[in-house]
């Protein structure tokens, strides 16, 4: 699968912002103090536990003037951040950190990075071991749990010398950088033998003809017994006074429209994503695939409203086009008008083409108002409507209810059946051919679907 690029970041120098306390005890320090306290509190038991508190005190103090007097200043830690080069959803990724301490002391380093939306990084912060006047490199991995654009802004860092290390310094670096978490392509390929079916497709698809089938003009040959009447070239058979047949082969290119649906629908979450994470992925899975094949693929993300139009394009640049426009594409708290998605496509689909609807089942109250439009756009189209339904109503169709939670749990996974049931029957009725799989299975299911599609000729 092909790789995006996001925004790398540069170093920064230490800006220290107003109210921030530059200096911290260290975990050290906080153990002195400790026992100092427990020598005072068992002082009345034992007299001797006296001067040793006052002698450990003096003491502490001096080595905290020392420490303080010796340790790195602010100017001699440098620190560095590198972003991955591509970021996609649910594949761990790791950010580098560069650390160079130019004092004469060994130093332990801890970086930390602000929260953000996209990501969720395995530890809190990052602690490294900087030997005097030298360069280390120091790695945290976090998880993409969000897709979108988002941005890091200060990095927290803090140090301390490796000797005494009673004293932890700490600054802000402000270090700004913007990267973008695409949808994970590469998880197509754990769920099935996709370097297969790219073989199929490159080697065999776009040259595949098909006897009789087709809509693209091969050849001409004499009538032979067994051939469909359909076939018959009329009027090649008048110039030649004999009965003639046209062969046709598949046509090598050909339009492919995406339809996302972004409303309420497409928001909840099935594991860790949401449903509109899993059809964004399967969607530009498809279109990889796609422009393997040749075929132009196109785009239309919408809610109430049309919210991403992309033209069919058969270019590789499209493909990452496409990538780009969904990626920031995020899910809506509204229902979603099929029929205004129905018509902007009919009305900008002038060819014969495939047209798939990435959706959750239809609300029954919008159905009367969408099978008007998908009639009227079966009549020129191949309609692909792509379900995904959740692993956990059949888990609790199949499990015995043992209380009365799972009696009402069992009664709302039977009526959520029976509406995908209706809502499928509904659109196979309009024309419309529906793929109902598990979300895991989408993106596999619909390259599937495609290549079925196109090997039937059904364009």
């Amino acid at each position: 699968m092909r790789r995006y690029s996001a925004t790398c970041s540069r170093a920064y120098p230490f800006r220290v912002r107003k109210r921030y306390l530059p200096y911290a005890p260290s975990v050290r320090l906080l153990w002195a103090l400790g026992g100092i306290a427990f020598l005072l509190a068992a002082s009345p038991g034992v007299a001797l536990f006296v001067p040793l508190a006052l002698v450990a005190s003096a003491l502490l103090a001096l080595a905290l003037i020392v420490d303080l007097a010796r340790g790195p200043a602010r100017a001699e830690i440098v620190v560095e951040r590198q972003l991955p080069p591509h970021v996609a959803l649910r594949s761990r990724a790791e950010i580098a950190y560069r650390v160079r301490n130019e004092s004469g002391r060994e130093v332990r380093v801890g970086i930390a990075e602000a929260p953000r939306r996209t990501l969720r990084f395995d530890e809190a912060e990052c602690v490294v071991v900087a030997p005097a006047r030298s360069a280390i490199s120091a790695r945290a991995t976090a998880l993409p749990v969000e897709r979108g654009t988002d941005a890091f802004d200060a990095l927290y860092v803090w140090w301390e010398s490796t000797g005494l290390g009673l004293v932890r310094r700490r600054a802000i670096v402000e270090m700004p950088a913007t990267f973008r978490v695409y949808p994970d392509l590469s998880a197509v390929e754990r769920y099935g033998s996709l370097h297969a079916r790219n073989r199929l497709i490159e080697a065999g698809l776009r040259r595949m003809r098909m006897r009789g089938e087709g809509t693209e003009f091969e050849s001409l040959r004499d009538y032979a017994d067994g051939d469909a009447f359909r076939t018959v070239d009329w009027k090649a058979s008048a110039r030649r006074g004999k009965l003639m047949v046209m062969q046709r082969e598949v046509e090598r290119s050909q339009d492919v429209m995406l339809l996302v649906d972004c409303g309420r629908l497409m928001n909840p979450r099935i594991g860790d994503q949401r449903k509109l994470d899993y059809a964004i992925t399967a969607a530009l899975s498809l279109a990889s695939i796609a422009s393997l094949a040749s075929d132009r693929v196109g785009v239309v993300a919408f809610a109430q409203r049309i919210l991403v139009a992309r033209a069919p394009r058969s270019t590789a640049a499209s493909t990452r086009a496409l990538a780009d426009a969904l990626c920031d594409v995020a899910p809506y708290f509204e229902e979603s008008d099929y029929a205004r998605a129905f018509r902007y496509v009919g009305s900008h689909l002038h060819r014969r083409s495939l047209v798939v609807l990435f959706t959750d089942v239809i609300d029954p109250v919008a159905q009367g108002v969408v099978l008007a439009e998908l009639r009227s756009l079966t009549r020129r189209h191949v309609v692909l409507c792509v379900f995904m339904n959740d692993a956990a109503v059949a888990s609790t169709l199949a499990a015995q209810p043992t209380s009365v939670d799972d009696a009402y749990r069992l009664d709302v996974a039977l009526g959520l059946l029976s509406e995908r049931a209706i809502a499928k029957r509904t659109l196979e009725r309009a024309g419309a051919l529906v793929l109902d799989v598990p979300a895991a299975r989408l993106s596999t299911a619909a390259i599937d679907e495609y290549l079925r599609i196109k090997s039937r000729a059904l364009l």
